[in-house]
């Protein structure tokens, strides 16, 4: 059992968020009126935005996270440096505090539980330092603390985060020759994009959808937030069965995640690709019918208004 939290105001993390997406508007603003938009600007922020979405959502969450497959070193190496790019910390600090959201998820050890207001679970959570009085921080990650790549990404996660972050896109535009347009695009307003896409998963997807394989917490699956997102939106899914390499699990769902996953496996760059049995997926749907049922009968049966007082 966990200690009491403590909190104190983190005024490095605090300034991040807000001076960055007002550097980020002001910039461009200028940027575009003395420069125009040119393709290339445009280019080199699609492009990271994709690589640096898809190595949080497919290393930082489902294969460091959540063990949901294994993968070459080659892509972990990739997932530990594009992820770095997102500055949303280090992968142990990151998939720590995302091991302990789905333990105690709604709840108050819940590092950013909805419960709290939407606010808190975007963004308002990491304006605070979250640790336990018996400094057992990590003591849901052994497996990252023994990995050969994590403990090297955690001590040198800074330097990282501006190389691939800020210097990779300036480099790129350079090589275009817009090397501040590389910067402004793709790193200032790419970082704002990384940021608030990823928290919509830890606010609105706790907030807005449906619940078709879980009524028991408050996770929900919004097809408009998985496009945002490489298919993070499925939440309800992905918190009845957080194992599962995939979180759209239909055909029709968007999940770039999920394809790039298994795409790499086609080349044997990941394997052991882990599914939820059909079977399990059925049964969770009919609880989850039956609990909705439940729900609206206990609001509805006339016997049981009566009891409570109320008219029928």
């Amino acid at each position: 059992m966990l200690d009491k939290i403590k909190r104190r105001f983190n005024w490095t993390n605090a300034s991040v968020l807000t001076l960055l997406p007002i550097a980020a508007f002001l910039s461009v603003s200028f940027y575009i009126y003395y420069q125009g938009i040119h393709w290339m600007d445009v280019g080199i922020l699609v492009s990271l935005y994709t690589l640096i979405g898809l190595a949080v959502t497919g290393g930082y969450h489902r294969y460091y996270a959540h063990r949901a497959y294994d993968c070459h070193p080659i892509v972990q190496l990739f997932f530990l440096t594009f992820g770095a790019a997102a500055l949303e910390n280090s992968v142990l600090c990151w998939a720590s505090d995302h091991r302990r959201h789905h333990r105690y998820v709604d709840h108050d050890e819940d590092p950013y539980s909805i419960t709290k207001g939407f606010f808190w679970a975007h963004m308002g959570w990491v304006f605070f330092d979250h640790h336990t009085s018996n400094d057992a921080r990590f003591e849901n990650a052994h497996d990252l603390k023994k990995d050969k790549l994590v403990p090297w990404q955690h001590k040198y996660y800074l330097p990282l985060a501006v190389l691939f972050g800020f210097g990779v896109p300036f480099l790129l535009g350079w090589a275009v020759g817009r090397p501040w347009g590389g910067l402004i695009w793709g790193g200032l307003i790419r970082q704002f994009l990384t940021h608030h896409t990823t928290f919509l998963i830890n606010s609105a997807a706790h907030w807005f959808g449906k619940r078709p394989y879980s009524r028991q917490n408050t996770a929900r699956d919004s097809w408009w937030l998985a496009i945002f997102s490489f298919g993070e939106g499925f939440h309800n899914f992905h918190h009845a069965f957080p194992s599962d390499y995939r979180n759209g699990i239909r055909w029709y769902h968007w999940d770039p995640t999920k394809w790039a996953i298994r795409s790499l496996s086609w080349i044997k760059l990941s394997w052991d690709l882990r599914k939820t049995p059909k079977q399990s997926i059925i049964q969770s749907i009919e609880r989850a019918k039956s609990a909705a049922q439940s729900a609206i009968d206990r609001y509805t049966d006339p016997l049981q208004l009566q009891q409570r007082g109320e008219k029928t």
